[in-house]
């Protein structure tokens, strides 16, 4: 007896689509392979990718207190998102993309591996000649050149102008500039981003090293700290300028390499309460040069950036780091009016916990020249050297 099994066409088609499916499956796994060898490499990395990538600085920074704060990565690092044409043009290749622990574990080779790197690379750069110290006046006009962008704050005291982005009520915590007590004579100068640039011009042109970056000393911000130094010098502080580089051949880990840097410095000279770390400010507009014009020469404005223990690292002298720099914005509204832009509070700490008066300031910005940079560090070191 035969037996004939009948199947009928509805069992047909179900069968037909199951196999059509899986197949649709494999050549969209094949596809996906296939494009990401082809263009993974060459992918522009986002803001929010790179956000990702640089949260590892939280856990270089110092361990987050038992506060139950909810940390948010791009708040905290906003200003190193700022340079958001820089980020983006970066190749993923030279991401460097280690998890926390082995970051944190390897902090110690990562370093010397970038000292290394630093001793074939980099670019001998000029100092200042002692003989090139200008005499510096006092008594002159300034005014603010207009630029596109508009200035916010939301706090003043005494006249000085703050930007607060932290939780902190300003208003209650009765900040005086009677309270900064500091050996003010000794001062340390270095760069978490050395290879920030400017605009080149017929006299400074440079080999770029990225958007607005240069391993090129004599080119860099570094070039700004050594005329602040030179003129400090001529005034009388003892200045210690450190031109690491703490952004090169890696970006990621910066503020971990360059805590490592001071505190190393701070060993050998723990008498020292004045910490600048020098950078420039780094919008997305490449035109924007916000700068004053004082006699008769241009010069970029100054901000200073300070930071707290709103993300939760111990931070217990952001207080006295503020006072310094409303004392010193306050001298230098007296005597250079609108050369400082309003002070930036924010919850990063920014290694600013290593000193009594240890701050970020930014020279200008993308599109200020290295010449108007140099000419504020010249004024910012005579606004020093009549406060102390």
């Amino acid at each position: 007896m035969i037996r004939v099994s009948v199947i009928s066409s509805k069992d047909l088609i179900k069968k037909a689509i199951k196999i059509g499916f899986t197949l649709c499956i494999l050549v969209a796994i094949v596809c996906i392979i296939n494009y990401s060898k082809d263009n993974l490499a060459n992918m522009e990395i986002s803001a929010d990718q790179y956000i990702s990538c640089i949260s590892e600085e939280l856990t270089i920074m110092g361990n987050l207190n038992q506060r139950n704060i909810e940390v948010n990565p791009e708040r905290i690092l906003d200003s190193e998102l700022r340079a958001s044409k820089s980020i983006t043009s970066r190749n993923s290749d030279n991401i460097e993309l280690s998890n926390n622990n082995e970051f944190s574990q390897n902090q110690d080779q990562q370093s010397e591996n970038s000292n290394t790197t630093e001793n074939e690379n980099k670019v001998a750069d000029k100092p200042v000649d002692i003989n090139d110290i200008q005499e510096v006046n006092t008594n002159v006009s300034t005014e603010v050149i207009k630029s596109t962008y508009k200035e916010t704050y939301n706090f003043t005291t005494n006249g000085v102008k703050i930007k607060n982005e932290t939780g902190f009520n300003l208003d209650e915590m009765k900040l005086s500039t009677t309270n900064v007590k500091l050996n003010n004579k000794n001062v340390i100068i270095f760069h978490t981003h050395t290879c920030e640039s400017y605009t080149p011009t017929e006299k400074n042109k440079y080999e770029s090293s990225g958007n607005f970056r240069t391993l090129d000393l004599s080119h860099s911000v570094s070039k700004v700290g050594d005329v602040l130094q030179t003129y400090l010098n001529s005034y009388g502080f003892k200045v210690i300028h450190d031109k690491t580089y703490h952004d090169y051949p890696s970006y990621t880990g910066s503020y971990g390499r360059s805590l490592k840097t001071v505190s190393d410095i701070l060993t050998k000279n723990k008498d020292t309460d004045i910490i600048i770390d020098l950078h420039r400010d780094a919008m997305s507009d490449e035109s924007y040069a916000p700068k004053v014009k004082i006699g008769d020469e241009y010069v970029s404005q100054i901000m200073f950036v300070i930071g707290t223990d709103g993300s939760g690292l111990e931070h217990d002298n952001w207080k006295q780091n503020l006072e310094f720099a409303i004392k010193v914005q306050q001298k230098g509204n007296e005597m250079y009016p609108g050369l400082f832009k309003p002070i930036i509070l924010r919850n990063a700490r920014y290694n600013q916990h290593l000193g009594k008066a240890a701050t970020i300031i930014e020279f200008g910005a993308t599109g200020n020249t290295l010449e108007e940079c140099e000419g504020a560090a010249k004024y910012l070191a005579k606004v020093l050297e009549q406060i102390y």
